[in-house]
């Protein structure tokens, strides 16, 4: 497939969905957001509490935690509610420990002292990369509750080293693709999503070959090209915050 070829939604290759990112969507967390990435909403909030996992108290730093679930009907046919069933799901204890490890590599843990910070994360419309807009979403919700909190640094900044964004990609019909939608990470051979700050920096990385295994070369051309949209992103979340802005999206055709 050639691939300059337009998709199914008439982007190129290397081009985002649409994403629209809006601050303080919910009235009660000290911080959250709704994300939207193309037909992709989840809504994140997180929560300042006192205290610390019993597995870390008496040390001398915080905690920062995450929590994802989706809804019954955030998928084409309905689910069941998690949790009804006991144990969360495997894929969500995944995604959530996935969320909270990236959030916790910008965040300077002993300014938190004894804290803890949950972030939640629900899904209440799928249509693919669920868990990179979590990660997006989580990082600015958990910065606004941190200001909000006043749980900032000697400079009166958040204790934050940068922002994190996570983005996918993958390989369909033999093609590099950035940001799959649903219908194409359902027909991908490559399925990757990975974490960066701000900087460009990695923070995760989780790819998994669908049907072949796949070259070096294949993997780095998927990693330039999730290293291109998480630059994007970063701008985004970074723009929201030297701006003061209530939301913000990206421009079609970016």
């Amino acid at each position: 497939m050639p691939k300059d070829k337009a998709r199914a939604d008439g982007r190129r290759a290397d081009q985002l969905r649409p994403v629209k990112i809006t601050r303080g969507y919910l009235k009660y967390p000290e911080g959250s957001c709704l994300v939207e990435v193309g037909e992709t909403k989840v809504i994140c909030a997180a929560s300042v509490e006192a205290g610390v996992p019993s597995w870390l108290e008496g040390g001398d730093h915080g905690w920062v935690m995450a929590e994802y679930a989706m809804l019954p009907r955030a998928t084409h046919s309905r689910s069941l509610r998690e949790g009804r069933t006991g144990r969360p799901p495997g894929r969500t204890m995944e995604i959530q420990r996935l969320v909270g490890r990236c959030l916790r590599a910008v965040t300077d843990l002993r300014v938190l002292g004894n804290r803890r910070v949950v972030v939640d994360c629900d899904v209440i419309q799928a249509d693919g990369g669920t868990r990179a807009a979590a990660i997006t979403g989580g990082y600015v919700a958990l910065r606004d509750a941190l200001v909000s909190s006043r749980v900032l640094a000697e400079d009166g900044e958040p204790p934050l080293s940068d922002a994190v964004v996570g983005i996918s990609a993958g390989i369909v019909a033999g093609r590099p693709l950035l940001d799959l939608a649903y219908a194409e990470d359902n027909e991908a051979i490559v399925d990757m999503t990975c974490a960066f700050t701000g900087a460009g920096r990695i923070v995760e990385i989780q790819a998994t070959a669908e049907e072949r295994p796949f070259a070096d070369a294949e993997l780095q051309e998927l990693l330039a090209l999730a290293r291109q949209g998480a630059a994007l992103l970063a701008r985004l979340v970074n723009q929201l915050f030297e701006r003061d802005l209530p939301s913000i999206r990206t421009h079609e055709g970016t």
